[in-house]
């Protein structure tokens, strides 16, 4: 009995020091699950912002930038910290929005539609809006 415990008594050392080492670099887990369209979007996202590069890239979009005022670097800092979801929105918004960026135009276009409505049913007697016209 003693011969067995001479013999367990260095290998139960043993066995805790290795259990020790094998435990303590463990860390938990944290995963989560993930939708396809991460997945799939994931090449998008590289290409979009691949497109956005080229285009703040170029020399005229440098010269519009710098005749406003943006610093060209700050502009393309920004849009590297932009997420996935808004530099998705920016490319695919990029090729539809005025090169200008007013609506100056939509708001005269809105008014116009607006007058034209309301001097069309000034004529037809349904309104009494303006005083020029004669009924």
């Amino acid at each position: 009995m003693r011969k067995i415990r001479a013999i367990a008594r260095p290998v139960s050392w043993l066995l805790v020091v290795l259990m020790f080492v094998i435990l303590t670099p463990c860390q938990t887990v944290l995963a989560k699950m993930i939708t396809a369209e991460t997945v799939l979007d994931a090449g998008r996202v590289s290409d979009a912002r691949a497109y956005v590069h080229s285009v703040l890239s170029r020399e005229d979009v440098k010269a519009a930038l710098v005749a406003q005022g943006i610093d060209v670097r700050e502009a393309m800092m920004r849009t590297h910290a932009l997420s996935d979801a808004e530099i998705l929105a920016i490319a695919d918004r990029m090729e539809s929005l005025p090169a200008g960026g007013s609506t100056g135009e939509t708001i005269v276009i809105v008014s116009l539609v607006i007058f034209v409505v309301l001097l069309v049913t000034d004529i037809m007697g349904y309104t009494d809006i303006f005083p020029f016209v004669k009924k």
